[in-house]
């Protein structure tokens, strides 16, 4: 069973917090985008077979929670810190998927007294000219989430315009087995995008600028286990994202699953929370 509780940060802001209670392992839980924070329900199977505790929010802007324009991915930290403070949570492990992937390791480099071990799944890298590194950000990437993420780079109001003018047609690089899991067991997904989206797209654009611009630390320090889960067909976020975090953080551990696009390689998650558990 999920509680749904309010949590009320300095300022005013509330965040609309998920806890599944129990007294195991506990595992915070970092929505994509645009999602809410619902934990991943098709993985609750194994998480009760593994005695986890789940607990998440709705990041800013989504669902109830309240927006936080101009966040960047190293702000989780304090709204995950001020969360585990309300329900008297010291130590945890941290799991995210795509938008969730870069937050879920903004705590572990963030929180390092606290986070044991951090699962980063789909997740994009910080951006880089790729005159100035050799890693070319937008490679592989699909039409649509390039455009998606490139108007991100531009600013609000490119980013404003760019979503105005979708027309739900764009290529976002899934794969057509991704199609058919948000149509079987990974239907969850289809539920919980709309009730992102209820209050309007300001989690959305937030999300993305936060993602595509400065982030807030830097990966490399990151010192707790961490493993970066990615697919190999996955054109959404090319698996090329993965493996540049791969390359920074010292303790990490990297699967890339052949043929694995941006949704089917939740069907590892599994496996996943069974490394994260091995290392609460």
């Amino acid at each position: 069973m999920i509680t749904e509780t309010g949590v009320e940060l300095a300022g005013g802001r509330l965040l609309h917090v998920y806890d599944t209670g129990g007294d195991g392992p506990v595992v915070y839980w970092h929505h994509g985008t645009p999602n809410i924070g619902e934990p991943p329900v098709p993985l609750f199977e194994a998480a009760d077979r593994l005695g986890i505790r789940w607990i998440a929010h709705s990041r800013p802007g989504y669902g109830a929670s309240t927006p936080a324009p101009g966040r960047s991915i190293a702000s989780v930290a304090g709204d995950v810190a001020a969360v585990a403070d309300a329900l008297g949570v010291e130590r945890f492990t941290v799991m995210g998927h795509s938008g969730g992937g870069p937050h879920a390791l903004a705590c572990a480099a963030l929180l390092p007294d606290r986070v044991g071990a951090v699962v980063s799944i789909s997740a994009l890298a910080p951006y880089e000219p790729s005159t100035a590194s050799g890693f070319d950000w937008y490679a592989g990437m699909a039409d649509g989430s390039a455009s998606s993420l490139g108007s991100a780079r531009e600013g609000r109001a490119a980013k404003e315009r760019q979503l105005a003018g979708a027309t739900g047609e764009e290529d976002i690089g899934f794969l057509p087995a991704d199609w058919e899991a948000l149509q079987t067991d990974w239907d969850w997904f289809d539920r919980i995008v709309p009730a992102a989206l209820v209050m309007g797209p300001a989690g959305l654009i937030d999300d993305e600028l936060a993602q595509a611009g400065d982030w807030g630390f830097d990966p490399a320090v990151i010192n707790r286990p961490a493993l970066l889960l990615h697919g190999s067909g996955d054109r959404m976020i090319p698996s090329a994202h993965g493996e540049w975090l791969a390359g920074r953080l010292p303790a990490a551990e990297l699967r890339i699953v052949p043929g694995a696009g941006h949704i089917t390689i939740m069907r590892h998650a599994a496996e996943a929370l069974e490394w994260l558990a091995a290392h609460s």
